[in-house]
């Protein structure tokens, strides 16, 4: 299980959770200012190496990426800014209205549509 503590990325933590376990196939989970990634299969152990690489693929997506450093220890991974910037949406992002399922990526208007989704996941 990898750790990524997305303090200085708080705004964009749950396209990077989808994104990043699309990438690597792992389950995710969210957490305050971090997500977690777990392996499908209990025996296998998840490569930080294309963690970090999917989590500057998405950094760079955003042009961002010359602006955060992605760094491992152990089994934490923190994305922290050079310069202490912290990123914000911007108006059309936050506007959007749009919620999105951190486990699949699946996309509603209505927040009580994503709740009932959600729970499809734990049955």
């Amino acid at each position: 299980m990898l750790t990524i503590d997305c303090k200085d990325v708080i705004s964009v933590k749950n396209d990077l959770l989808v994104y990043v376990a699309d990438q690597v196939a792992a389950i995710p989970t969210l957490k305050n200012n971090q997500f977690t990634l777990s392996s499908l299969d209990d025996d296998e152990i998840l490569d930080t190496t294309k963690v970090i690489s999917a989590i500057k693929e998405y950094l760079d997506s955003i042009d961002e990426g010359r602006n955060f450093a992605v760094i491992s220890n152990n089994d934490v991974i923190n994305i922290t800014s050079i310069s202490g910037r912290v990123i914000e949406k911007t108006e059309t992002e936050s506007q959007s209205g749009l919620f999105s399922c951190t486990h699949c990526g699946y996309v509603t208007q209505y927040q009580v549509e994503l709740n009932v989704h959600m729970r499809i996941h734990y049955l």
